[in-house]
């Protein structure tokens, strides 16, 4: 290793740093005084949103919750009452959203999981093991729209969850009442744990409000376990018993490609699904043959990056209580990324274990077998990852991962004109993730080594980063290692061989009246240089940014960027030329983005940036998002951007359209369908896709999905495919 990249590691006042202030920070929980009782129902409860049950007279109420936007200095000036019962089965929550009266409520749709701050909504968080750090979330729209998901983190919500239980939201003149029965085998909690950590969350556009229970500095989310109260049972919750689902799915589709000719293809499958509750808080995941056709197409993008673009992963299997795996690291440093697995390959069986080993452990285990396609050479290749990690002090951890691809009885024909695979790649990583009890100070410190037959020395990474957070500062540095022969066949690592370094500092001014919010400048600053410390690109940031009482936003930016080029470039990625390695290129941007008021029923965003680029070239981009709602069963949308690029030769004058109109239709909370249309004008491509969902019962589901893909000049039909979906959850 060259000896000046060595003192990149010796970095003994950061390591300190962020060992120490967990240390230095200690304290009791911030809203440990803040205590709901729950109690046992004495007289069976109907989820129907009507509050006419004995039970619910006797509960015990949280009330007087505390404002968090738009200042958290203040009780909340909307009236919300929340009650919380038990029986042997399930938890079951009653909220009364008391409202102004004036006008009809603001949602976007009846879908499930929808935006937080672009609805009227009620969500609560539960924290069973009051680590702070991992739970679980529900809650509803006034509509009635569902949201539910699993907590990381600290405060993070993943989504991507589905589970089963029920709820109704009823509106009335004054209030709109959201009523839930979660059972007991849906979410993971310890045994004989009688205080959990909990926090109310209420969202209104008309006032502008959101508040809590117990109260959040407005700073952070309102999910932030650091800032919840307490759930005092009155005995420990019952065991959840036997938890076994089965998730069967039978598939029937046709697809056919018109550009090659030939007939229609027909495909009929089946697979299944399982999840076992080894323990009430550890979980047991199968699966055999597993299909995603109904998860949605990803959102195209103009690509003028000299680098790999990420795509979000939609799969639910690998989403599901994967964040121990897809968490770790850093977003351009990420390990294990699943979209490496499967994406074009059959999957033929996987598992995963995770889930909660005590207070203090935390386990994730995964499999994942897929199958050879002898048209590439592309041998069949097994995927094992194991996550371990320990809670230390309030809500800090550290955490272990392994990564293991393994191609299985490859022996390649060096003759076959066929690509050739890896026999194995391995990484191991350590990382220390860093939570003060009041959530002002965040941080992480990350080393990583692959292993792989062809690539030796070189091959570490270590990153670091801390983050202080209070109302009106924002102030972090980030720094970066990563060899040139780092390897992460299963990660996202799209750079190799740099250091960088990123600090940033943010300032915010609150006007005592007015309609400006919050105001003030933010500096961010990036460097990127070589193993000898030699700079090859950076690019510093200057933006002035307004928060209206109204929340819509407004932010003016200008940026300086210097790129010298290790690699061939086509600044306009169309394959015309490239500009040759060393070259160097430097730049001035001005920028504007706005989003609007998210209470219209007309809601709008737009950017746009002028500015140089790659050689001595000029860049103008502008992109809008408009959306119009007729609530709450109709949501369109138009997304369009526009890059107009002016170059020398060979390149000359180049403009790039992407067009994506989406229509939403939501007849219930559990009948869908969603249109959506891209065109790519740099890849030459039209894609529309369309998608049918009939939830008929709790998580299970009826999928049709229909998608084409057309060649806009002229236009004809490319490929076409139609695929028919059942998903049925059994409980055992």
């Amino acid at each position: 290793m060259n000896p000046n990249v060595t003192t990149v590691f010796r970095i003994p006042r950061m390591i300190c740093l962020l060992l120490l202030l967990p240390v230095l920070l200690a304290a009791q929980k911030k809203n440990e005084a803040y205590k709901l009782f729950i109690t046992r129902a004495t007289s069976p409860i109907k989820i129907d949103g009507i509050i006419d049950e004995a039970a619910w007279k006797q509960a015990a109420v949280a009330k007087d919750f505390h404002m968090v936007l738009p200042m958290d200095t203040s009780a909340a000036k909307l009236r919300t009452e929340v009650r919380m019962l038990y029986d042997q089965q399930r938890i079951y929550i009653l909220v009364e959203n008391y409202t102004t009266g004036n006008g009809p409520y603001m949602v976007e749709s009846l879908r499930r999981d929808f935006a937080f701050l672009k609805n009227d909504n009620f969500i609560f968080f539960m924290d069973p093991f009051e680590d702070q750090t991992n739970g679980f979330s529900f809650g509803a729209n006034a509509a009635g729209a569902q949201w539910d998901g699993t907590m990381y983190e600290g405060g993070k919500v993943d989504l991507s969850w589905d589970n089963k239980w029920v709820s109704a939201v009823k509106n009335y003149p004054d209030k709109w009442v959201f009523e839930a029965a979660i059972p007991f085998k849906t979410i993971r909690y310890k045994k004989g744990i009688t205080q959990w950590g909990i926090n109310f969350s209420r969202n209104d556009l008309k006032t502008t409000e959101k508040s809590a229970w117990a109260p959040v500095p407005r700073q952070f989310p309102t999910a932030s376990l650091a800032y919840t109260g307490t759930l005092q049972w009155d005995s420990a919750p019952p065991p959840a018993g036997p938890n076994i689902s089965i998730i069967p799915y039978l598939l029937g589709g046709v697809n056919k490609n018109y550009e090659t000719g030939g007939k229609a293809g027909w495909r009929h499958d089946a697979g299944l699904d399982a999840k076992i509750g080894i323990t009430s808080s550890l979980n047991l995941d199968l699966t055999v043959n597993p299909d995603f056709s109904q998860v949605d197409v990803d959102k195209q993008v103009t690509n003028l990056d000299r680098f790999e673009l990420f795509f979000p992963e939609k799969r639910q299997f690998f989403l599901e209580n994967g964040d121990q795996f897809t968490n770790f690291g850093y977003s351009t440093i990420r390990p294990f990324f699943s979209r490496r697995i499967g994406l074009g390959v059959p999957i033929l069986f996987g598992a995963r274990l995770s889930g909660k080993l005590n207070k203090d452990w935390r386990l994730g285990l995964m499999n994942m077998q897929t199958d050879s396609k002898a048209d590439i050479g592309l041998p069949a290749q097994n995927f094992t990852v194991a996550a371990l990690q320990r809670r230390i002090f309030s809500r800090s951890n550290f955490g272990f991962i392994f990564i293991n691809k393994e191609s299985m009885n490859y022996h390649p024909d060096l003759e076959a004109n066929k690509p050739l695979y890896s026999q194995y790649n391995r990484n191991m990583g350590l990382e220390y993730n860093l939570a003060s009890s009041n959530n002002f100070w965040t941080g992480k410190a990350l080393l990583l080594k692959s292993y792989s037959p062809d690539r030796r020395g070189d091959d570490m990474v270590h990153a670091a980063n801390l983050q202080y957070t209070s109302r009106v500062w924002s102030i972090g540095w980030q720094h970066e290692y990563v060899g040139k022969n780092y390897n992460a066949e299963v990660g996202y690592v799209p750079r190799q061989g740099y250091i960088k370094i990123a600090p940033q500092a943010t300032r915010l001014f609150f006007p005592v009246s007015g309609p400006v919010l919050s105001h003030g400048p933010q500096v961010t600053s990036t460097w990127y240089m070589d193993e000898h410390f030699t700079r090859t690109d950076n690019e510093t940031v200057l933006n002035y940014g307004f928060v209206f009482r109204k929340r819509n936003t407004l932010n003016i930016w200008g940026t300086n960027t210097y790129v010298r080029l290790l690699q061939p470039f086509d600044p306009t990625n169309t394959g015309k030329d490239s500009l040759p390695i060393g070259s160097t290129n430097s730049w001035n941007t001005v920028g504007v983005d706005y989003v609007s008021k998210p209470q219209q029923l007309f809601t709008y965003a737009f950017s746009a940036r002028y500015g140089g680029y790659y050689a001595d070239g000029n860049r103008f981009m502008f992109n809008t998002e408009l959306g119009y709602r007729f609530q709450p069963y109709v949501s369109i949308a138009l997304s369009a951007n526009y890059n107009d690029i002016k170059l020398g030769k060979p390149w000359g004058d180049n403009s790039f359209w992407l067009v994506g109109p989406r229509l939403d239709v939501t007849m219930t909370n559990t009948l869908f369908f969603t249109g959506f249309m891209q065109y790519n004008q740099q890849q030459k491509n039209i894609n529309l896709n369309t998608r049918f969902q009939w939830r008929y019962r709790p998580a299970s589901d009826l999928f049709i999905v229909y998608t084409d893909n057309y060649l806009p000049e002229p236009l004809y039909v490319r490929n076409r495919a139609l695929v028919l979906k059942l998903v049925y959850w059994f409980n055992i």
